[in-house]
């Protein structure tokens, strides 16, 4: 039984893996490439690290595999927010059919500071 579990965790692993490589190539600016990557590379690492756990069934496996998910599902998120941000800072264009750019005028152009960080900032210089 634990079988079919092994092979159905791996198969989708490998799976939301192919989703993420067709993402890099089929996405037609580097936010969504990093939106896509970030998502299924990250579930799909994950899978295929829960098969390997179910196949081996050590604790001493399931309990590395346990702090590599952990870490990825920590980490990911950060290192692409951090790739995206000096992406925009860099110039990198949205793609030409995005409808809003939500940053666009609330960034400092020198100093990379928020509106709000920046208003509240003067106000107390003021006083």
């Amino acid at each position: 039984m634990s079988d079919y579990w092994i092979i159905g965790l791996s198969s989708l692993g490998a799976l939301f893996i192919l989703l993420a490589a067709i993402g890099v190539v089929r996405m037609p600016d580097l936010y969504l490439r990093i939106s896509v990557t970030t998502k299924a590379a990250t579930l799909g690492i994950g899978l295929l690290l829960v098969a390997a756990a179910t196949y081996f069934n050590e604790f001493g496996i399931s309990s590395r595999v346990a702090a590599i998910i952990l870490f990825m599902l920590l980490t990911a998120p950060v290192g692409a927010h951090m790739i995206g941000r000096a992406s925009y800072f860099t110039g990198v264009k949205l793609w030409k059919h995005s409808k809003v750019d939500d940053l666009k005028g609330k960034y400092h152009p020198k100093s990379h500071e928020l509106a709000s960080d920046m208003k509240t900032e003067k106000e107390n210089e003021s006083k």
